[in-house]
């Protein structure tokens, strides 16, 4: 099992002296980040109340590539860059926003959590990191390489219990990084952090050439998680102390092809099938041993979304546009749909 570790106060953690720390103004109010404990039953941007008047769509600077999209405890969105690993944040209720951290040529921002002390957890892609960024300043506190091997892909990442754990899709690993401890990082310069790597097996089935684990959440239950694999389109409930996967049956749906992000709220689940332009909405069993389609949303703003967050009654989507050209000029766009 996952050994507890200490998590010091964030004022203990960003006084650690991160080294390359980029101090960015922001522009709009300080943000709480959201709340993502060993407690899973309250989701990430659960606020209740309708969101009725505010915007559904979102402009994003041309070529900005968005793929990987969280909201914490306050109105505030924020969404990565594959372009060039910058992250921007955006006031839900007015729609306006700004760059919160530039990124780095050679870098990507791709899946994005926001932990509920403002730490800010990114999914680095190809590069095979791990990034933590405070998200009221922008600055950089440190990245961890989780892997050197070619042609990996970090993909996604969930906050649960004293780690972020985030998927590899070009391998059948998880790798969890300890929350709320800098340590270890190229940027920090401070102790070696423990960042455990939890190899997949049982059910698990890796497939050559394609992405595989991709989105990510926990259980209801906060003791293990579940992952979707991209290709051919399955889902997965992973055990946190070993490691074995154990595939979900489907009812009503033959797979989850195109599989992306995921959000859970309770026993539903919400899978982004990317390149299909919709959201399959799945009624798990109590032992998340199987899933049930209740239904399936979309929308004609859809335009190969990845992955989502949710506030309130509605699921935030960004557009990545895959099948269009993936140029400086090519218009981005995020969009929000009824729960």
């Amino acid at each position: 099992m996952t050994r507890n570790h200490p998590r010091p106060s964030r004022r203990t953690i960003l006084g650690g002296g991160a080294a390359a720390a980029l101090a960015l103004a922001v522009g709009t109010a300080p943000t709480a980040a959201a709340a993502a404990s060993a407690t899973p039953a309250a989701p990430t941007g659960s606020a209740t109340g309708p969101a009725t008047g505010w915007p559904t769509e979102f402009p994003l600077p041309d070529g900005f590539l968005p793929e990987g999209i969280t909201i914490g405890a306050r109105p505030y969105v924020y969404m990565g860059s594959r372009a060039n690993g910058a992250v921007r944040r955006t006031d839900l209720r007015t729609g306006e926003g700004g760059t919160i951290y530039a990124g780095a040529p050679g870098t990507a921002a791709v899946g994005l959590k926001v932990d509920h002390d403002g730490l800010l957890y990114i999914a680095g892609g190809a590069g095979g990191t791990a990034t933590v960024v405070d998200s009221r300043t922008g600055r950089l506190l440190t990245t961890y390489q989780l892997t050197d091997s070619a042609g990996c892909f970090v993909n996604d990442v969930i906050l649960l219990g004293d780690r972020a754990w985030f998927t590899d899709s070009r391998d059948s690993v998880l790798h969890g990084v300890p929350r709320g401890s800098q340590g270890g990082g190229r940027e920090s310069g401070g102790r070696q952090g423990e960042v455990r790597r939890l190899p997949l097996s049982g059910d698990w089935v890796q497939t050559p050439d394609v992405h595989n684990a991709n989105g990510i959440v926990a259980t209801p239950d906060g003791r293990g998680l579940i992952v979707v694999s991209s290709v051919p389109g399955r889902l997965y409930h992973v055990d946190l102390g070993t490691g074995h996967a154990t595939e979900l049956a489907l009812h009503g749906a033959d797979d989850v092809a195109n599989g992306d992000g995921l959000v859970r709220v309770g026993r539903t689940l919400y899978v982004v099938q990317n390149r299909l332009n919709l959201i399959s909405v799945f009624a798990l069993d109590r032992a998340v041993r199987s899933a049930t389609l209740r239904r399936t949303i979309t929308d004609p703003r859809f335009d190969v979304p990845t992955t989502a967050a949710r506030w309130r009654d509605r699921l935030y989507l960004v557009n990545a546009r895959f099948t269009s050209p993936q140029t400086p000029e090519t218009t981005f766009n995020a969009v929000a749909v009824p729960l």
